[in-house]
């Protein structure tokens, strides 16, 4: 789609003063998908030269917010860490084409802040965090299940820039149970459910996304029973942080994502019978 109200695109490494008007450009996915009369000028990151992955020597990997879903798909086919397949599944959870792999970003999926989202979904459950880079250059970290405040809403103040998310090596290093359900078959997620269960110490980590207006991550220090799991969801979403669209009713969804979380908590748990 055309954005006949764009008048300029300048190049990010050039260090221009922000403007009312201006939005970052990433692939451009979404920005170019519908009309968007607010914007005057588009900044765009493509030319940064960020690494798309990086490995630090802690065990932790960090994704550049303008690392695309296909080369984030190739690293999980690479990987060798415990968590490896959360990624390939996660991508395949995109409603899109193999052309939007290639041009949509980690960083754009995030900033998007929809439900949907699968890269909230993997990035929460992995308990990844964002690095943010205001206008004057200085940095800050937020964990990424609060850096989603609801339906494209984000911990994002003027001009700042989401740089990278970090995905940490214990979280990297567990196993994960992942399960999705649509309306329809290749539908846009309705309800994701994440769990990560950390053999080191056996706790257990269980997300919501996409039945709800914002990542839930709940972490139990041992792995609840059924009714344990079930009575801290319901105490930690309330009935106005299901989401409601033509996607699915927020009492659909909410039924689903239960159901969803006990199937990920038997994978992941020894007890699962009980």
């Amino acid at each position: 789609m055309d954005l006949n109200t764009v008048r300029d695109v300048r190049d990010a490494r050039s260090h221009e003063p922000w403007r009312p008007g201006d939005a970052w450009l990433g692939g451009g996915t979404y920005l170019f998908s519908e009309p968007q009369p607010r914007l005057r000028r588009l900044v765009d990151l493509s030319r940064m030269g960020w690494e798309p992955v990086t490995h630090h020597h802690d065990g932790s990997v960090e994704f550049a917010a303008t690392c695309t879903i296909a080369q984030l798909s190739r690293h999980g086919r690479r990987s060798r860490v415990r968590a490896a397949p959360l990624f390939e599944q996660c991508c395949r959870a995109f409603l899109a084409s193999f052309k939007i792999w290639n041009m949509a970003t980690v960083g754009g999926n995030l900033c998007n802040a929809l439900p949907a989202g699968p890269m909230i979904s993997l990035t929460a459950a992995l308990d990844g965090e964002c690095l943010l880079q205001a206008q004057d250059g200085s940095l800050r970290r937020v964990r990424v299940a609060d850096f989603v405040l609801g339906t494209g809403r984000k911990d994002l103040g003027e001009g700042e820039l989401l740089r990278s998310v970090t995905l940490p090596a214990r979280a990297l290093a567990s196993r994960t149970a992942f399960r999705q359900a649509s309306l329809y078959g290749l539908g846009r997620s309705a309800a994701l459910v994440i769990g990560v269960l950390d053999e080191q110490d056996g706790s257990l980590a269980v997300t919501v996304t996409a039945a709800t207006v914002r990542p839930f991550r709940l972490w139990f220090p041992l792995p609840p029973d059924r009714s344990g799991l079930q009575s801290a969801l319901e105490a930690a979403i309330g009935d106005a942080d299901w989401f409601d669209d033509i996607h699915g009713l927020p009492a659909w969804r909410r039924h689903m994502a239960l159901r969803l979380a006990e199937e990920v908590r038997r994978e992941l748990t020894t007890d699962g019978a009980r």
